[in-house]
């Protein structure tokens, strides 16, 4: 059994490591070892997009991310889907809407995204980064829209880094913590990117 030392590494860092380990992987199991929740859990979420079975282990402060392959993806996404088997991805970069006044771009993201749910076919997944993270926070305004799009099944991912930035990682009120290369990958997964 393969096993790779992820501990101290930076966002996205230990799953863009452990997507090479499973391209080069003989062996159906691997193990991924990190020192913290984020990076455990990033690295599971990607090990499962791609197949794999995971089980988590934690011993003193390093997290052992237990991975067996499973049968190669048969990469089954359809170029040119039409209507509601369309993967459409929300990329959401400012806590404001547009340039300006910043009165009117408060005003109106939080317009974009209540109307999100009047539309026929909703996003699949929500991307905030830089100071959009600010709208999944506790004290936003905008919390409540997002708790009824996340009930709704949009996915809301907030980028780790940002977070910290911002100081809000322990106040994110809404959606899972996620980093560079899976909102990348979501990106370039998806049939449809809408940036306001």
């Amino acid at each position: 059994m393969k096993e790779i030392n992820c501990r101290g590494m930076a966002c996205p860092q230990p799953v863009v490591t452990t997507k090479q380990a499973l391209e080069q992987l003989k062996d159906r199991d691997l193990i991924v070892i990190v020192d913290n929740p984020s990076s455990s859990e990033n690295v599971k979420r990607f090990a499962q997009s791609q197949g794999c079975d995971v089980k988590m282990e934690r011993k003193g402060e390093d997290f052992y991310v237990h991975i067996q392959k499973g049968e190669s993806k048969d990469g089954n996404k359809v170029a040119g889907k039409e209507g509601k088997d369309r993967k459409i991805v929300v990329y959401i970069n400012s806590d404001l809407l547009g340039g300006g006044d910043e009165a009117l771009g408060s005003f109106l993201i939080k317009a974009f995204l209540r109307t999100l749910l009047d539309l026929e076919k909703i996003p699949d997944r929500l991307i905030l980064i830089n100071s959009g993270v600010r709208l999944a926070s506790e004290d936003s305004q905008t919390l409540d829209t997002l708790r009824t799009c996340a009930e709704k099944g949009v996915e809301i991912v907030s980028c780790g880094t940002c977070l910290d930035f911002y100081k809000l990682r322990d106040k994110l009120g809404v959606g899972r913590v996620s980093n560079m290369f899976d909102i990348l990958q979501s990106m370039v997964e998806a049939d449809c990117v809408i940036r306001p």
